[in-house]
């Protein structure tokens, strides 16, 4: 299957023609110049619109809880505590009385809104659980877990979206795949390079930069992650194992030298791609028709 939108055109060439389409693109074929594109399954397909279900269902419990914290503060209340929507906020909600009974229904219907939301967040969080087994990418689900910063909804939705890692025959074809790589636009001796391109799966670069974050924090392996590393194949634990030390290390002598955060977190998303790229290839890939 060749992807339509990367096949090279001449700008001048203004005569299509079923023969002469199939002239240029058997030229292209044999010069090298098609791209090829990974074609999932039904059942692929499938996982994957259950994983962005549930990533709409996070994307609009946020906006409802955005609306109240909105509506709060425009009528001059302020929670105390350290964090908000942990149990302790929800009591400190309960003893709010507005002075308008229209504006205790309008808290009332935010927070309704928001438990609505939390609770079709966590239906398709069980749903995911309960497919990830009978799904033939489980196994590179499971390997990827052993990674820090790389739980359940994590490794199925970077799954879902990638697909087979194994067609990718370096981790920098991997990384441009992301979107994680610098653009560059240099000619004769000036170098000039941007930020990074990215280019294509949104939904997979996000939370590929959100675990880099975990990396800041020192190497260790705590009882969440050893449990999720039971059964795992020895070499796949090494390489999470070898992964927290190099990261992390990166983490701090780019932070060291002075460059913004999110910049630093950056680089450590494209080289954690990397790692995960090698687990990927330590895992079969399942024939896909």
């Amino acid at each position: 299957m060749i992807a339509p939108s990367l096949i090279p055109t001449r700008p001048g060439d203004h005569i299509k023609t079923d023969k002469r389409d199939a002239t240029t693109l058997a030229k292209m074929h044999r010069a090298g110049e098609l791209t090829t594109v990974w074609v999932p399954d039904t059942s692929h397909e499938a996982v994957r619109d259950l994983v962005r279900a549930r990533e709409a269902a996070m994307y609009w419990r946020n906006r409802a809880r955005q609306a109240l914290s909105s509506f709060l503060l425009r009528h001059g209340y302020h929670y105390g505590g350290r964090s908000a929507w942990t149990a302790s906020y929800w009591r400190w909600l309960a003893t709010l009385k507005l002075e308008h009974p229209a504006q205790q229904i309008t808290m009332q219907e935010y927070i309704l809104a928001i438990q609505e939301a939390d609770a079709r967040h966590d239906r398709l969080v069980k749903q995911i659980e309960g497919i990830i087994p009978t799904w033939s990418m489980a196994p590179l689900v499971i390997a990827l877990q052993a990674m820090r910063g790389v739980a359940m909804i994590t490794a199925a939705t970077i799954v879902a979206e990638i697909g087979d890692l194994a067609r990718f025959t370096t981790p920098r074809k991997l990384m441009a795949y992301l979107g994680l790589v610098p653009a560059e636009h240099s000619s004769g001796a000036k170098i000039r390079r941007r930020g990074i391109t990215k280019a294509g799966n949104t939904r997979a670069r996000r939370l590929l930069v959100e675990s880099a974050w975990t990396y800041a924090k020192p190497p260790r392996i705590g009882q969440e992650i050893q449990r999720r590393q039971e059964g795992v194949e020895l070499e796949i634990v090494r390489i999470a194992w070898k992964a927290q030390l190099r990261l992390h290390d990166r983490y701090r002598r780019l932070a060291a030298t002075g460059k913004p955060k999110n910049v630093v977190i950056t680089a450590i998303a494209r080289e954690l791609v990397g790692f995960i790229w090698a687990i990927g290839q330590r895992v079969a890939a399942p024939a896909v028709a």
